[in-house]
């Protein structure tokens, strides 16, 4: 009896270890399997975050449109001369002109935001995207250098007042 109790308890430890064994083997993922599981779902996260930062800078594009449209003087004011006239781009020109209060000069090499501006003028102008990285390059020299010669200033690949001032006068005439 004692022999059969003892054969019983072997079977049933036998059939819990291969049970565990079957368990482990179709469930459990091996190491690189595991890794390559683990960095899908970061980059399934660093995709998501990024969908949510494009969504943000899209509303950023479309309030900074809006915000530069032109904003037509009311009529009730008819008698006034318009000396307050807001342009499509607006907070360029002001920016512009604020480079020109302060006297300004850029040349290759100076960075910051006040050439970030003028990178956003020179993309308007030349009707392009380049990326506003603040940096003035050579690529940012070769379109001061065009804007100056088309617009009959001294073309010397350097922005300063009366470049920012031709800058101003041709947004002004976009509207």
């Amino acid at each position: 009896m004692e022999n059969l109790k003892s054969a019983l308890l072997l079977i049933a430890l036998l059939i819990i270890i291969v049970l565990v064994g079957y368990w482990a083997f179709f469930t459990l993922d091996s190491g690189s399997l595991h890794a390559e599981k683990q960095k899908q779902e970061e980059l399934k996260n660093e995709n998501e975050k990024l969908k949510e930062e494009i969504e943000n800078l899209k509303s950023e594009i479309r309030t900074l449109t809006r915000t530069e449209e032109i904003i037509e003087p009311e009529e009730e004011n008819t008698e006034t001369p318009s000396t307050n006239t807001i342009y499509k781009n607006q907070t360029l020109i002001t920016e512009l002109e604020k480079l020109i209060a302060d006297k300004v000069v850029m040349k290759e090499k100076s960075s910051g935001t006040r050439v970030g501006t003028v990178q956003k003028f020179l993309n308007i102008y030349n009707n392009t995207s380049k990326k506003i990285d603040n940096d003035f390059g050579p690529g940012m020299k070769a379109d001061i250098l065009n804007f100056q010669k088309k617009e009959g200033l001294i073309a010397d690949g350097e922005a300063g007042p009366s470049t920012f001032q031709k800058m101003v006068d041709w947004l002004k005439k976009q509207g």
